[in-house]
């Protein structure tokens, strides 16, 4: 993004390791014109840097699969994602009701609604699911 805002013409290709749908969506709302994984083929990266400085956009096969998987899904709002994000560093529901300024039960609601959107039934495999798909990165 900061890229883009210095100068709009940059014709920017993610070339990365990550590939789920969240940093691949996240990446193109940036501006990014390709996004490529890391063990593209000297030819694709060659193929990509062509096109990309042709005016066209280009996605690894892997990550345009991403991206329908991710679309197919059910997509979780802005605070269910915060709510995500706070349990997942360990915080409690009284500690995450306090960050966000809501109630106890507000949280529980957003778990509950998450916990079905992610077809799990507990705190430690919501944490593993949302790992999984991109929604929680543990550094």
């Amino acid at each position: 993004r900061q890229i883009r805002e210095l100068d709009p013409n940059a014709r920017v290709i993610v070339l990365t390791t990550y590939d789920t749908d969240e940093d691949i969506t996240r990446a193109l709302k940036a501006g990014a014109k390709a996004y490529v994984l890391k063990d593209i083929s000297a030819d694709d990266l060659i193929a990509c840097i062509h096109d990309v400085l042709n005016g066209k956009t280009y996605l690894a096969p892997a990550a345009a699969a991403k991206l329908a998987e991710g679309m197919a899904r059910v997509q979780v709002t802005p605070r269910e994602l915060s709510t995500l994000r706070l349990m997942a560093d360990g915080k409690t529901n009284k500690e995450i009701a306090n960050v966000l300024g809501i109630s106890e039960r507000t949280v529980k609601s957003h778990l509950g609604h998450l916990f079905e959107k992610l077809g799990v039934t507990s705190r430690t495999e919501a944490v593993k699911v949302a790992t999984r798909r991109g929604l929680v990165r543990m550094d």
